[in-house]
């Protein structure tokens, strides 16, 4: 009887250790990926004009080096505005606006990555801009100049987008509106394309955007720590369920993109460690919209503008004429 007792109570001690060692990687991988931090980091990529690439010769990188230069002039050049924005559950969020010379009611909001900014996307917002649209890039909850404490990997964020969409209709006047997104961004959009959205937004446009949060995590769980998904997703997703207020699983975008109605236009670099390939393909196959995809030879993550910033330009061009954007 004593020898069972003592069984039992080590088995509780030995369940205890390893559900407070569990909670404390929980909480350990919610600090890495989900808690706000101001570091700039890689994960997830950011920007589309990057300059370097794995299979870049010297003489194309300093042609992209070149490049980025006159892409940087212009945009020293512009005036962008600052617009302030309450979110639903009460943030102060902000976004960088630019406002095209020859307003003609097209506006495009451009989402950026994974701990980046307004700042970021340079080059396709000189695209944009050049093809007569203003340009809104928000900084999203927990990123840049908005408030927020924490991550949410475009799951509250479409909400978000929800509301910039109506001020640039309400404010600003804008009756078709497209959007764009890189990495988290690409997520973002996607998941703002099941909403139930008004008539003035005509497309979307998701650049090595993921399936799921639950799925990109334990890709970079493998990726970057070589680490199994169970049981660290389901204790960090339940952690980030109680501290952040939702779980890896409901923040679904190939859920979301199954009830969107609207044109839809995928790119995804074949080179991409960060956000594998495959997803773009799972992606595609359960949109339901009218679709394109475009797997870009040689290019990484959200590197597809730069590998091929001439092609990447005309497939756009060409995505807008489906949209009926005029």
């Amino acid at each position: 009887m004593k020898k069972r007792k003592k069984l039992i109570w080590v088995l509780i001690t030995v369940f205890l250790l390893i559900s407070v060692l569990l909670v404390g990687a929980g909480n350990y991988f919610y600090n890495v990926a989900i808690n706000r931090s101001h570091e700039s980091v890689k994960l997830h990529g950011g920007s589309e004009d990057r300059a370097e690439t794995a299979s870049t010769t010297v003489e194309e990188e300093q042609q992209q080096q070149e490049r980025l230069a006159e892409i940087m002039e212009w945009t020293e050049k512009q005036t962008f505005e600052t617009i302030e924005m309450k979110s639903g559950d009460g943030l102060n969020l902000k976004a960088d606006y630019l406002a095209n010379e020859n307003p003609n009611g097209k506006a495009v909001i451009l989402a950026h990555g994974y701990k980046g900014n307004s700042e970021q996307m340079p080059g396709v917002t000189m695209f944009y801009y050049e093809q007569g649209f203003d340009v809104l890039k928000p900084n999203a909850r927990g990123h840049g100049e908005s408030e927020g404490n924490y991550i949410g990997y475009g799951w509250h964020d479409r909400k978000d987008y929800e509301q910039w969409i109506k001020l640039l209709i309400d404010e600003k006047g804008k009756n078709q509106i497209l959007l764009h997104g890189f990495s988290m961004g690409a997520a973002t959009v996607l998941m703002t394309s099941g909403e139930d959205l008004p008539p003035e937004v005509k497309g979307v446009i998701a650049d090595s955007g993921y399936t799921s949060v639950k799925e990109e995590l334990t890709h970079q769980l493998k990726y970057l720590y070589n680490l199994p998904a169970f049981p660290l997703m389901e204790i960090t997703s339940a952690v980030t369920k109680v501290r952040a207020g939702y779980t890896f699983t409901e923040a679904s975008a190939i859920e979301q993109v199954k009830k969107n109605d609207l044109p839809l236009f995928i790119i995804h670099g074949d080179q991409d460690d960060l956000v594998p390939t495959a997803m773009a393909n799972e992606l595609y196959a359960a949109a339901k919209s009218e679709k394109d995809l475009w797997i870009v030879p040689g290019a990484g993550h959200t590197e597809a503008y730069t590998v091929d910033e001439m092609k990447y330009q005309q497939k756009l061009k060409a995505f807008l004429k489906t949209t009926g954007i005029e």
